[in-house]
């Protein structure tokens, strides 16, 4: 069976001098493993349209197996990560994300047109990384599934505190007055932290990126939501590692 989507290049690997095998997040089958003969030849018209992050127009073919790619047009290679190493780890790190939490043969509509705005904004420096980071994490890991309770508190449903805490192990959100009188263990932000965040589940999508946080905000508020999607995904991602480390290279 042949068919058409849309996808972009999550993870490429080398097989032999001249076939590639790539992960692609497609529009209309979520991720897909498949073959690209001869994409490893410079010369071939799939070798642009099958590299890392390149969007493309892409030609399937199923087999009883296994997926292969006819043809490839590449409609975008967010060109702009290529000479950014922080943004590039940072790209690569949604990318493990997506391979982790992506559904797998249903349409991941959605999902894509989540990381493609996150790597246009990254490509073109639109918004601070670490809000584009957390405006990923949060949404993704809430189409999958796991949306936080973050409307009021918890315990005694105070919707606005000068310092809230968020529990990533359970998603929950408690004004610092009964975490305190609890004993509840959790990042503890400040209100405008708690609006930001609560921002990146309940906004509509056209508005996900659109809040403002001041720099010193936009730290606490990144680890509390990579540590919610580590809880939630039950996994560690080797990507995030990376891209703390290039950060901490880079701003030093």
């Amino acid at each position: 069976m042949k068919f058409k989507t849309k996808g972009l290049i999550l993870k490429k690997q080398n097989i032999g001098e001249r076939d590639r095998l790539v992960w692609v997040l497609t529009q209309s089958h979520g991720i897909l493993r498949a073959f690209a003969r001869g994409a490893e030849n410079i010369k071939s018209p799939k070798c642009a349209g099958t590299g890392l992050l390149s969007y493309s127009d892409l030609s399937f073919f199923e087999g009883r197996d296994s997926y292969s790619i006819d043809d490839a047009v590449s409609l975008n290679q967010f060109v702009g990560l290529r000479s950014d190493i922080e943004n590039m780890s940072l790209a690569q790190y949604f990318c493990e994300l997506c391979l982790t939490l992506c559904p797998t043969g249903q349409e991941a509509d959605e999902q894509l047109r989540l990381i493609l705005n996150s790597l246009y904004l990254l490509s073109e420096h639109k918004k601070p990384p670490l809000q584009v980071k957390v405006c990923f994490e949060m949404r993704l890991i809430s189409m999958t599934g796991y949306l936080p309770d973050l409307v009021m508190c918890a315990e005694c449903g105070a919707y606005e505190k000068p310092e809230m805490v968020f529990v990533p192990h359970t998603g929950k959100l408690y004004c610092s007055d009964c975490a305190d009188r609890h004993g509840i263990q959790g990042f503890r932000l400040p209100f405008p932290a708690v609006t930001a965040l609560r921002h990146t589940v309940y906004a509509d999508f056209d508005k996900l990126f659109s809040f403002e946080l001041k720099d010193e905000l936009l730290a606490p508020l990144s680890l509390a939501s990579e540590r919610y999607i580590a809880q939630m995904a039950q996994k560690d991602f080797p990507t995030l590692q990376f891209y703390k480390q290039i950060s901490n290279i880079v701003g030093s």
